[in-house]
C-alpha cells in the first residue's frame, strides 16, 4: 500500500511538473488559444517532459541490464566509458566547428553517437582477451577508457577557443533544454522499443543475473543475449548522450532504489525500473527549472548531488547487511 501511494504521488508530480519553472504557468491560461502560456507549455515544457522521462527510462534500464549481464552492481554504460566516448566525439565536432545539419541530424549529435558506439565495439573486442575474468576486468577497462577519453578531451579543450570551450563545458554538464518535438518523439520511440526488447528477454536476463553458467545450462545463448542487450542499451545511451550530454548516476542508483522498494524477481522489476527512472529524471529536471537564476542549472549537477550521497548510503547499508 505504501509503495502504491508513492507511485501515485510521483505520477501526479510528473504530470504537474510542466506547470513549474522560472515562469509558473496557470492551468487556465495554458488552454487559452494563442496565449504565451500555451506556447510555452506545448512547445517547450511538454516536449521537455517527454524528453526527460524517455531519457530516464533509457538510463535506468541500461543500468539494470548492465548490472544483470555482468552481475556487478557498479556496471553501467557510464562506468564502462561509453558516455565518455560520446562526449569526446561531440568535443571533436565542436572543435572542428561542425555545427551544421546533415539530413536533419546535427553533426555534434552524430559525432557523439559515433564516439559512444565506437567505445562499445572496442569493449566487445577487448573483452574477448579477458576470458573468464571479464566481468571484473571489464569494469577496470571501462575506467581506463574513461580516463583516456578525459585526457583526450582536455587536449581538445586546450586547443579550442573561448566560444568552443564554453560549448564544450555546457555539453559535458548535461542539459535537457530542448525546443520542439523532434528529439522528444525520437527518444520516446527508442525508450519504448528498448523497454519492449528487455521485456521480451526478461526471463533470460534474470537467469543471466544469477549465473551465466546456469543460464547456459538452461539453453540460453549467453553470448548472443549479451551482445544483443549490450548493443541495444548502448544505442539508446549513445543517442541520448549525443543530444543531451552525459547524465550520470541515474542508471547506477535507480535499479537499487526499485530493488529496495519492490524486493521482487528481476523480471517483475523491469517496468518499475523504467517508470522510476523517468520519474527521477523529471523530478531532477523540474529542480533545474525552478532553481535557475541567470542561467539554467545543468541536469548533470542535480543528478550527481542526489546520486552520489545516496549511492554511498547504499554501499554502507549493503556492507552492514
Amino acid at each position: 500500500m505504501r509503495n502504491a501511494l508513492l507511485l501515485f504521488a510521483v505520477l501526479v508530480f510528473t504530470l504537474y511538473s510542466p506547470f513549474l519553472g522560472a515562469i509558473p504557468l496557470d492551468m487556465a491560461a495554458v488552454f487559452t488559444p494563442a496565449s504565451l502560456e500555451q506556447k510555452i507549455f506545448f512547445d517547450i515544457r511538454l516536449p521537455r517532459l517527454l524528453f526527460a522521462f524517455s531519457a530516464g527510462v533509457i538510463l535506468a534500464l541500461s543500468g539494470l541490464v548492465f548490472q544483470s549481464l555482468f552481475r556487478n552492481p557498479l556496471m553501467t554504460p557510464y562506468t564502462l566509458g561509453i558516455s565518455s566516448g560520446a562526449v569526446l566525439g561531440a568535443g571533436i565536432a565542436i572543435k572542428l566547428g561542425l555545427g551544421t545539419l546533415v539530413f536533419g541530424i546535427s553533426m555534434l549529435s552524430f559525432f557523439g553517437f559515433f564516439g559512444a558506439m565506437a567505445t562499445v565495439f572496442l569493449l566487445l573486442y577487448l573483452s574477448r582477451l579477458l576470458h573468464a575474468a571479464h566481468q571484473h576486468s571489464l569494469l577496470l577497462l571501462g575506467i581506463a577508457l574513461s580516463l583516456f577519453y578525459t585526457s583526450a578531451l582536455m587536449v581538445v579543450f586546450y586547443l579550442g577557443d573561448a566560444m568552443q570551450n564554453d560549448m564544450l563545458i555546457r555539453f559535458t554538464m548535461g542539459s535537457l533544454s530542448i525546443i520542439g518535438w523532434q528529439h522528444p518523439l525520437f527518444l520516446g520511440i527508442i525508450a519504448a522499443l528498448f523497454t519492449l526488447i528487455v521485456m521480451l528477454w526478461r526471463f533470460e536476463l534474470e537467469l543471466m543475473g544469477i549465473s551465466e553458467q546456469g543460464a547456459h545450462l538452461r539453453g540460453v545463448d549467453t553470448k548472443k543475449l549479451t551482445l544483443l542487450l549490450l548493443l541495444v542499451s548502448s544505442f539508446g545511451i549513445g543517442t541520448l548522450v549525443s543530444i543531451s550530454g552525459p547524465i550520470g548516476f541515474v542508471g547506477l542508483i535507480v535499479p537499487h532504489i526499485v530493488a529496495k522498494l519492490y524486493p521482487l524477481s528481476l523480471k517483475h522489476r523491469i517496468l518499475k525500473t523504467a517508470l522510476f527512472g523517468g520519474f527521477f529524471l523529471v523530478f531532477c529536471d523540474t529542480l533545474t527549472r525552478v532553481t535557475q537564476t541567470q542561467s539554467e542549472l545543468p541536469i548533470g549537477i542535480i543528478t550527481a548531488l542526489f546520486g552520489a550521497p545516496f549511492f554511498i548510503y547504499l554501499l554502507i547499508t549493503k556492507t552492514k547487511g
